[in-house]
């Protein structure tokens, strides 16, 4: 008997990792409502759920206290995975478990039973009577309008994922970056309709992925590659330990001036051109000729390492040595000034400034950011913090500044024939021995983004 049961496992467990991971495409009514609280409360900034709710008749006061208490909920909880190397692995998020769990299950008592612990017990309890009150209101303003379609939408786009094996470029993405997973562990697509809109959205965490789409949307390659592409930061992320110290030994052991930036961008690029090139290609039968990124930095540099990434593909070869000292080659000889340029390595940044509106000033003119840590006191703990990083060191000095300038000088080597006049505006910039840029503004009298423009 034990042998047979024994047996039994065994099979079980050959046929779960021998079998591609399923992808369950569904729609999560919890999750709709909670995204649509999200976005009609009063600091989420317009967007046609929100329209739709200002012109409705539950827009009262009634409601929008509870907007207002939505809003102020403490769900947002994380740790870091601290055994990683630097922002190699996404801390934890408690609003992200939170969305998973209510994707997973069918009704709210499930979703608060399985939630207990994440969050302080009345505050879920009070997250699930939100949901549960503002239910109806999204079924009558955005659903049920758009049920017929949206539904009609759901088959077509499950119907295009079996007949496209949309599974198979999971695992071509498991192989290429030399990645695990389970397949036993089901991937959980959860959709829900945008009415009047041009676009849809996109997000992925954990095993899910959840996305918005327009009521108009019948061509469903674009939805994919883009859902491929936040899929494969999933499979980045979940690369085991010893890849991750590999290709963070790579990165750091490349003689090349652009080893560090190169490496900041890696995992939106990679996703880029492995989702917006390579699925949409394969889905299309022809490379996309429009903007395969946002940001033209991942867009320019996807594009150019596109022919080394399906080359490794081809040959179904995970990435490794060679493939980071090519990729950095690629960087290093198209895109050699990027190191200088700051709309991109401010897009890796840790700013120290002891004056909380320069963090606005600062993502207002920079208002990509692919990486951020702050920190409100210059101090020899914060400077040391800031130190451990590879981002761009960005201090802004605008009280005490000769002591506070004498302290940075003091705290990085390549500062120490730095001479400086405190009482003076100024900015000044220098690449340090672990290829970030460090970059200080002494502010007396000029505005931030003043003294942002003198940067050279």
């Amino acid at each position: 008997m034990k042998y047979k049961i024994l047996l039994t496992l065994l099979l079980l467990t050959t046929f779960a990792f021998g079998q591609n991971v399923k992808f369950n495409i569904k729609y999560s009514e919890q999750l709709a409502v909670f995204v649509f609280m999200q976005n009609i409360s009063e600091n989420y900034r317009g967007n046609v759920f929100k329209t739709e709710f200002q012109k409705s008749k539950y827009n009262t006061e009634h409601y929008k206290n509870i907007l207002s208490k939505f809003d102020k909920l403490t769900i947002d909880y994380s740790y870091a995975f601290d055994e990683f190397p630097y922002g190699s692995k996404i801390p934890m998020q408690t609003r992200d478990i939170l969305k998973k769990n209510l994707i997973e299950t069918t009704t709210l008592n499930d979703f608060k039973l399985r939630s207990i612990g994440i969050v302080p017990n009345k505050t879920l309890s009070d997250l699930t009577e939100m949901i549960s009150t503002f239910t109806p209101i999204y079924n009558e303003l955005i659903y049920n309008p758009n049920k017929i379609q949206f539904e009609k939408q759901l088959v077509e786009i499950s119907k295009y994922s079996k007949e496209h094996k949309i599974e198979d470029f999971f695992e071509t993405g498991l192989l290429f970056y030399n990645s695990t997973w389970n397949n036993s562990i089901p991937f959980e697509i959860a959709f829900y309709p945008l009415p009047n809109s041009q676009s849809f959205t996109a997000q992925a965490f954990y095993n899910n992925f959840i996305s918005a789409i327009q009521t108009n949307l019948k061509d469903y390659k674009n939805l994919f590659s883009v859902m491929l592409h936040e899929t494969f930061h999933i499979i980045y992320d979940e690369q085991p330990l010893g890849v991750k110290n590999d290709i963070d030994k790579y990165f750091k052991e490349n003689k090349s001036k652009n080893s560090n930036y190169s490496y900041q961008i890696l995992n939106e690029v990679l996703a880029t051109a492995l989702g917006n090139g390579y699925v949409y290609e394969k889905l299309d039968g022809k490379i996309d000729s429009n903007d395969w990124y946002y940001h033209q930095y991942i867009d320019l540099l996807a594009r150019k390492i596109y022919p080394l990434v399906t080359d490794y593909i081809s040959q179904k070869k995970p990435m490794d040595r060679s493939f980071i000292d090519n990729y950095i080659k690629i960087y290093d000889g198209n895109f050699p000034n990027w190191i200088n340029e700051l709309e991109n390595v401010m897009a890796y940044r840790y700013v120290i400034s002891e004056n909380q509106d320069d963090f606005n000033s600062i993502r207002k003119i920079f208002w990509y950011r692919s990486s951020e840590d702050n920190d409100t006191e210059i101090t020899e703990n914060s400077i040391e913090k800031m130190r451990k990083t590879p981002l761009t060191k960005v201090i802004i000095v605008s009280k005490n500044n000769k002591e506070k300038l004498s302290l940075i000088k003091k705290k990085f080597a390549q500062l120490k024939n730095w001479n400086f006049e405190a009482d003076k505006d100024f900015s000044y910039k220098i690449l340090l021995e672990d290829k970030s840029q460090l970059i200080i503004l002494n502010q007396k009298k000029s505005t931030i983004e003043a003294l942002i423009k003198t940067v050279e």
